[in-house]
């Protein structure tokens, strides 16, 4: 019991240095004000009742150079990023199946689930701001598979404990994509470059895109902490060699966040 709240306060640190509340147990809810993500998934109708596309702007933003190329990279990234993540839970899942827990494997089941969502929106996101994606592809595939196998043939805990690394990385990620997206859409009057139309007075309009891409990363943010506090819950940290089977993951997700962006 003393180990179990031990692991619970560590998990709590964590949420908080990656800037969300802590919240434990079965009551979590969800911290975006809205699921953006709808904008993406969900088809509308008009007052004529036909069937409309997504409600997110099939436009892109005008912006700097510097700025275009920082939201290529961030794109980019988060394709390959959750490309990996896919593979990673479909790989668990199939072992833990065949290793005959159920248990186990209807947890990454549920996991993937979130994750194929995330895909499906983050493909909707490369079209809408003509981003290509990473060329590298086969290989996040692939790492993410064997990285998923791998720790799932070493146990659960060496599973949870991939799960711990792998989304403590992907939310300070998300964190610092957020900080850079408040730049554009907290101060539009100061950077014209984030704006396709002025407003009545003249001041440089925010393009819909960016505040609605920032609401995305949010919720993928929060969502991937979710998945996060659940393999802490499921014994992450008493993997045999925890801490060295976190440095290896951590760093080997920091390095394919820097591969990706650029190639």
């Amino acid at each position: 019991m003393a180990s179990r709240s031990l692991l619970t306060r560590g998990a709590a640190a964590t949420r908080q240095q990656l800037g969300r509340s802590s919240i434990a147990g079965p009551s979590r809810v969800r911290l975006s004000s809205t699921v953006a993500s709808l904008a993406y998934t969900r088809d509308t109708a008009g007052e004529s009742g036909a069937a409309e596309p997504p409600a997110a702007t099939a436009s892109t933003p005008q912006l700097s150079p510097h700025d275009r190329e920082l939201l290529t990279r961030m794109l980019r990234v988060d394709h390959a990023g959750e490309v990996a993540a896919n593979t990673i839970y479909e790989a668990q899942a199939r072992v833990f199946g065949r290793m005959g827990d159920p248990k186990t494997e209807k947890l990454m089941l549920e996991m993937w689930e979130t994750e194929k969502k995330h895909l499906a929106v983050v493909r909707q996101l490369l079209q809408q701001h003509r981003v290509s994606p990473s060329k590298l592809m086969p290989l996040w595939s692939a790492a993410g598979s064997l990285l998923g196998g791998v720790t799932a043939l070493l146990g659960k805990e060496a599973a949870m404990a991939c799960t711990e690394a792998v989304e403590t990385v992907i939310g300070e990620h998300y964190d610092d994509q957020l900080v850079h997206l408040r730049t554009l859409t907290e101060t539009p009057a100061a950077s014209a470059s984030a704006a396709t139309q002025t407003t009545a007075s003249g001041e440089p309009a925010l393009h819909p895109s960016l505040p609605l891409l920032a609401d995305v990363i949010t919720e993928f943010r929060d969502d991937e902490l979710e998945h996060l506090d659940t393999a802490v819950e499921h014994d992450a940290q008493m993997a045999p060699a925890h801490a060295l089977l976190s440095a290896v993951v951590g760093w080997g997700c920091r390095g394919a966040i820097a591969i990706a962006g650029r190639v």
